[in-house]
């Protein structure tokens, strides 16, 4: 199947040339002075692609080319997220409905009461619940797993980013609700329709596995090292619902123009504007989340810019509607439903966050500066 996106230029879609050299130019100079070694940049709007970019090494040796695909890290959950969003669609499952409606045992440990929504707008109160690799390939032992978490605080009461936990209870919902593996219903119903499937993968077979970018770590006497098990075989095929999804930048650029055209990308429908509008809203608000320490204007999936001064990642000066994701030191994915626009940047080093958000915010409002009327 071709891509979905045709490729286009950024004065053909209204975009100002000017700040997306000056974006790239601060990719190349950061892999120049070290920060990461490769790189992958898409922006599209309006259906298109208007820059489709990749620089340096995608793994150290190797040049990055647009066909390599890199670790999203919490990109993932957004794509995770997009499935309960379907299973909503199809009837088979209301935001508000307790996760034990749905899977009995899940109730065990105070969690009787915890929905959907407060699972995926990280209000579950489980933040620091560890799932074993050992649940990677034995589903069943993931659900008794998840089962038997342990509250740290009262559902509903804080908000506070849940990096891993709570993506393994959806995936174990998915797979209640669907009997299917979770990984297979993402691609059937997500990424496979909208023309995806070699641009977003979620477990990550053997045979594709020479297409993964490396992930390293900060570098250390300016030295990149793999970082594990994110690097592994098992790691890869694990397809962690919360943050092991490998993707390249015009894959998750189109995925995002989905979402800012209302469900709907090169004429295939997956989703309803009313869904869209409703899982992207900000349903918490100002409150504080203690992960992060600022506003997060979390949705059910994504979070949103909001009205504030500060934003993580979408942009400072970013439409408050826009939504998106990061992928924890290393990318970050979002999209402006008011202009049309998605972005998506991809680096293969896990960097510290306090340069990782200071990059985003000049990455994204750079994307943003960009936007012209029309």
């Amino acid at each position: 199947m071709a891509f979905p996106l045709p490729e286009s230029n950024p004065e053909a879609l209204g975009l100002d040339p000017r700040p997306l050299d000056r974006l790239c130019a601060i990719i190349e100079r950061h892999i120049a002075e070290g920060h990461h070694p490769g790189a992958q940049l898409a922006i599209a709007r309006h259906g298109k692609l208007a820059l489709n970019r990749h620089f340096g090494e995608a793994v150290l040796g190797t040049p990055t080319t647009a066909g390599h695909l890199f670790l999203m890290y919490s990109n993932t959950k957004v794509v995770t997220a997009a499935a309960v969003w379907m299973l909503v669609e199809d009837g088979l499952l209301r935001f508000n409905d307790p996760i034990a409606q749905h899977i009995p045992e899940f109730a065990a440990n105070g969690k009787a009461g915890i929905t959907v929504l407060q699972l995926l707008t990280h209000q579950a109160g489980f933040p620091g619940a560890v799932v074993p690799e050992a649940c990677w390939t034995d589903h069943a032992l993931l659900r008794r797993t998840v089962s038997d978490f342990t509250l740290e605080w009262t559902p509903g009461s804080r908000v506070q980013y849940h990096p891993a936990a709570a993506h393994w209870v959806a995936a174990a919902l998915i797979e209640a609700l669907t009997g299917q593996d979770f990984r297979a219903f993402i691609k059937a119903r997500v990424i496979a329709p909208l023309g995806l499937a070699e641009d977003i993968v979620i477990g990550m077979p053997e045979a594709q596995q020479g297409r993964a970018a490396a992930i390293y770590d900060a570098p250390a006497d300016g030295a990149f090292a793999p970082r594990l098990p994110e690097s592994s075989p098992a790691g890869r095929a694990a397809g962690i619902p919360g943050g092991g999804g490998y993707g390249s930048a015009r894959g998750m650029a189109a995925f995002y123009q989905m979402l800012a055209q209302g469900g709907v990308l090169g004429g295939t429908r997956v989703l309803s504007p009313r869904t869209i509008e409703f899982v992207t809203r900000d349903f918490t608000g100002e409150r504080i989340d203690d992960y992060m320490g600022l506003p997060m204007h979390r949705g059910i999936g994504p979070h949103s810019r909001g009205e504030g001064p500060v934003a993580r990642g979408l942009g400072t000066i970013a439409h408050p509607r826009t939504f998106g994701h990061g992928g924890v030191g290393s990318s970050y994915c979002w999209a402006d439903p008011t202009s049309g626009v998605s972005f998506a940047f991809f680096s293969n080093c896990r960097q510290t966050e306090i340069f990782h958000n200071h990059r985003m915010d000049v990455l994204s409002s750079l994307a943003h500066a960009a936007i012209l009327p029309g």
